[in-house]
């Protein structure tokens, strides 16, 4: 059953599925881009995590090695 359509309706239908080509496309970008951004945002998390374990570990260490310091000069 195929159905002949007007010259004018052909070119109705081209032009509606180049937009709806274009919108696809554009909240594919706009996916991807999300997705980008938030990969981003959890790695610099994970990264700011890791930074402050280590300053919170190298503070310890430095109270510990000070204190040691002070016994062995009493």
């Amino acid at each position: 059953m195929t159905e002949t359509y007007s010259k004018s309706r052909q070119r109705a239908e081209i032009a509606f599925g180049n937009v709806q080509s274009q919108f696809f496309a554009k909240n594919k970008a706009m996916e991807e881009l999300d997705s980008s951004i938030q990969s981003q945002q959890a790695k610099t998390l994970r990264l700011r995590e890791a930074r402050l374990a280590k300053q919170r570990d190298d503070r310890a260490l430095a109270t510990s090695a000070l204190l040691a310091k002070r016994a062995k000069a009493c």
